[in-house]
């Protein structure tokens, strides 16, 4: 078990490490952009309401028992990076998988955005809850998910895991 962790616990130190520049953080949210738009129509326009928007165009997630998750991303307000910020968690329970996939936070008011902004070291499911968008018949988003003030959309999945969620995900800041 300790061997399993400290495995885990090396690959996010080699996540850190040989961490993306800022030049190709911002085109892998271009592309992530592009992709919301194409696989999640009905997100995309809600992300035009948005207060802000935070993109990690890609996440990896792998787990056996014990799993981990590294990605790295920006917070867009009015179309414009603003900041940089890194997404980890660690967790324990039935998991079994590799994945790579992107994850989009709407926050849809001001009071959401700021809530995020002045935080350090932002923890979804402890800090605020965020709404997991599914789609339902026709592309359209559940009318009681539209309303929450932070909306979540996992997509691009690339590979198989069970238990796609924010809970536990710790949001840093990071200089880029």
């Amino acid at each position: 078990m300790k061997k399993l962790f400290t495995i885990i616990c090396l690959c996010f130190f080699i996540n850190t490490t040989f961490a993306a520049s800022r030049d190709e953080v911002d085109a892998r949210i271009s592309e992530a952009l592009k992709t919301f738009e194409l696989e999640v129509p009905a997100g995309f326009s809600l992300s035009k309401k948005a207060t802000g928007v935070l993109i990690f165009p890609n996440v990896v997630k792998a787990g056996f028992g014990i799993g981990g998750e590294y990605g790295e991303g920006a917070l867009m307000i009015g179309g414009k990076i603003v900041n940089y910020f890194s997404v980890a968690s660690a967790s324990i329970g039935f998991q079994l998988g590799v994945q790579s996939r992107s994850q989009i936070i709407l926050f849809m008011n001001a009071e959401s955005l700021n809530a995020f902004r002045k935080s350090d070291g932002w923890k979804a499911g402890v800090d605020a809850s965020v709404a997991v968008a599914t789609l339902g018949s026709g592309g359209s988003i559940d009318s009681e998910v539209i309303n929450r003030p932070i909306i979540g959309f996992i997509f691009s999945g690339k590979g198989l895991m069970y238990n796609l969620t924010f809970e536990g995900s710790k949001i840093s800041k990071i200089n880029k």
